[in-house]
C-alpha cells in the first residue's frame, strides 16, 4: 500500500503511514489507520477513485 498521511486530531498531530485500511460509510470511503499515540483510529477521506485502485 501506498503511504498516507493522516492528521490525529486528540493528539493534534501528523503522521504518515502504510498500515491502513479502506471502509466504505454511507456511500463514501475512507482510509482508517491506528492512531501513533493511542487506541483510537484516525480516518481519512478518500475519493472514490482512490479507494477502488488502493482495494487492487
Amino acid at each position: 500500500m501506498e503511504e498516507l498521511s493522516f492528521y490525529d486530531v486528540k493528539s493534534k498531530s501528523k503522521f504518515t503511514t502504510s498500515e491502513y485500511e479502506v471502509r466504505e460509510k454511507n456511500g463514501r470511503y475512507f482510509a482508517v489507520a491506528k492512531s501513533q499515540n493511542g487506541p483510537h483510529e484516525c480516518w481519512r477521506v478518500l475519493s472514490k477513485a482512490q479507494a477502488e485502485e488502493m482495494k487492487k
